[in-house]
């Protein structure tokens, strides 16, 4: 064989192997965006900042993890209202929104043992005295 023949041979197997790689990336499932509603949420984006500092000035961790016993705990005061949102990033069909009404003082506790295994992000928007916030956590389980 000559180099002609092998240069020739090198191209077509480049090109095999690039429309394979295309074929392939097509075709693919699951590839899903981080949110349905993504220019709505850019939108809102700074009012997010502003109540993630109103949630720091608020000076204690509201959202903390047991890895033991896969328990969320809240540290919300008495009369506090929001909801709790479970995202899954590698799969939206797994993500769940709980409504938080806390009527009692002291710490709200929500299990995650029917969760699947993986990464989490622990989204909490939640009103205390008038006033909104909203904290983050990521977890894996």
């Amino acid at each position: 064989m000559d180099w002609g023949k092998g240069i020739v041979l090198t191209i077509i197997g480049f090109v095999v192997l690039i429309m394979t790689m295309v074929v392939i990336s097509v075709k693919m499932d699951g590839i899903e965006l981080v949110t349905e509603n993504y220019y709505e949420e850019e939108i809102k984006y700074q009012d997010r900042i502003d109540e993630s500092k109103s949630a720091d000035e608020l000076g204690r961790q509201v959202i903390s993890f047991d890895k033991q016993s896969k328990i969320i705990e809240l540290d919300l005061p008495n009369g506090s209202k929001g909801s709790l949102q479970l995202f899954r990033p590698s799969d939206s069909t797994l993500d769940q929104e709980i409504k938080v009404d806390v009527t009692h003082t002291g710490i709200t506790q929500i299990p995650l043992k029917e969760l699947k295994s993986g990464y989490w992000k622990i989204k909490l928007n939640w009103t205390e005295n008038g006033v909104e916030h909203y904290q983050e956590e990521k977890i894996t389980l």
